[in-house]
């Protein structure tokens, strides 16, 4: 029974993960579109999703013990994500109206932290949060090159329930000074740590609790 328990608390932890994961690629998306905060909401959007990875890959990562599983992860996140981006078709969107992240490169920096370390946890917390962090906003900036203009579509498709701050206008070049995916990877190189961290000892207390 115990085993079974843990085995359903691991899955729904991961169902939550990712659809709390596909939310948020929404929400951003709409900021990147219809705001002058693009550059500002990508850093963003890079922060959340890495800490959808680093807590939720590293929990499954160390649930199962096995180098790999943080890659099938990402699978079932890139899964969910796609679902999420054919409902906005479904809408009558651009297919290419919202970005879904990257998940599965990352996660396969942080299976490869943990199968070079001989499976050492902490060496995983530390190469591995780094490496998600640091690797995710490139790999995403790399996804939104695909990406038909932003303004164009915004304009072409204008949401019905858009707050007056979130009217499409032309974006404030050089107003922020800074690259996205350097603010992003320099923010996020930090915090994964952290996350990563929180995804280990989240399996810890997983396991305490069902003891």
């Amino acid at each position: 029974v115990m085993v079974w328990l843990r085995r359903c608390t691991h899955y729904l932890f991961i169902v939550v993960v990712a659809v709390n994961s596909t939310l948020l690629t929404i929400n951003t998306g709409d900021y990147i579109f219809y705001t002058d905060w693009a550059w500002t909401s990508y850093t963003v959007f890079s922060i959340g999703n890495i800490l959808m990875i680093s807590v939720g890959a590293t929990y499954y990562l160390l649930f199962t013990g096995v180098p790999g599983t943080a890659s099938y992860y990402g699978l079932i996140m890139q899964g969910y994500t796609w679902v999420a981006k054919g409902a906005w078709f479904a809408l009558g969107y651009p297919y290419d109206f919202i970005v879904t992240p990257m998940w599965i490169p990352s996660c396969m920096l942080l299976d490869l932290a943990y199968w070079a370390s001989k499976k050492n946890k902490h060496s995983l917390i530390l190469f591995g949060g780094v490496l998600v962090g640091m690797s995710f906003p490139l790999f995403n900036m790399v996804n939104l090159l695909t990406v038909a203009d932003p303004l164009e579509t915004a304009f072409k498709y204008p949401r019905p329930t858009l707050p007056p701050y979130m009217v499409p206008i032309e974006p404030q070049v050089g107003k922020f000074y800074n690259s996205p995916v350097a603010l992003g990877a320099g923010t996020g190189a930090v915090l994964a740590v952290t996350f990563t961290a929180l995804g280990a000892k989240l399996n810890t207390w997983t396991y305490r609790w069902m003891a």
